[in-house]
Order: C-alpha cells, then structure tokens, then sequence
C-alpha cells in the first residue's frame, strides 16, 4: 500500500494501555524517542499490537505544530526536539522539513506562523503532535 501520509516512523510497540474503548500505545522510535498514539482498542486488536511489535507511527505534515521555545503548560503528549534542514515558503503556507534522531518529519504551517517562529535552515525547534492525531501501521 502506497500512502500520502509522508510522514511515516519506524519504532517498536513499547507498552499498551487499553481502556473501554481507546487505548495508548507507546511506541519507541529508531532515534529513542517515545511517541503515544491514541487509537481504538479495535484497531490495537485488528493490528494484533503488543510490546515488541514492529510498527510505524503516521503523522499528517498538516498535525505536526512547531515551537521554538518552552512547551511547558501543554496537553500535547509527543514533543519531538529537532533541527530544521528545509523551508519552503509558498504565498500562504510553508513546509518546514526537520530532523530529528533516527527519523525527518515535515510541518506545514502557515507562511505567517513561520516567519512569527523566525524559522531558518538550522533552527532548534520541538515538533508537538497530538496523541489522537498518530496512526500506526504493521507491515
């Protein structure tokens, strides 16, 4: 299956957490970082995810946010520090393309949101995205 979604990172289920009907899966990416996911307990039992299972955690570009300082204060759970290596300016929105430790992940935002970060090729940022916002995937 051929996806969209470009945002697409490789870790390992490192716990489960079922409840009525959700569940948080906590994934440890290639880089280290522990990414949570919110999805149904359907789709945990559908994709037969437990601790050690392969998956990719996928992100649309257009729910990954941006912050250049502080992220205190938020209930945004995955908080992913990185580097930004590629900016894309259109008239109104831009493409922010960052790395980070074992993985790349691309932000679009707006042109104004961008220019207000004061973003640039070798910026420090931290990319947030919502739990309820990353799918996973098995091969």
């Amino acid at each position: 299956m051929t996806l969209s979604i470009s945002n697409q990172l490789p870790g390992t289920v490192a716990e489960v957490h079922p409840g009525e009907v959700m569940a948080t899966v906590k994934v440890r990416l290639t880089g280290g970082q522990v990414l949570t996911a919110a999805i149904t307990l359907e789709a945990v039992e559908q994709l037969g995810l437990a601790p050690g299972s392969p998956v990719s955690a996928l992100v649309k570009s257009t729910e990954v946010s941006l912050a250049t300082g502080r992220t205190d204060g938020l209930s945004i759970r995955n908080r992913l520090p990185c580097t930004v290596t590629r900016l894309v300016l259109g008239e109104a929105m831009a493409a922010v393309h960052v790395t980070m430790d074992g993985g790349e992940l691309t932000a679009v935002i707006t042109k104004e949101a961008a220019g207000d970060l004061g973003l640039f090729v070798g910026s420090d940022v931290v990319a947030l995205i919502k739990s309820t916002e990353v799918s996973l995937a098995t091969a």
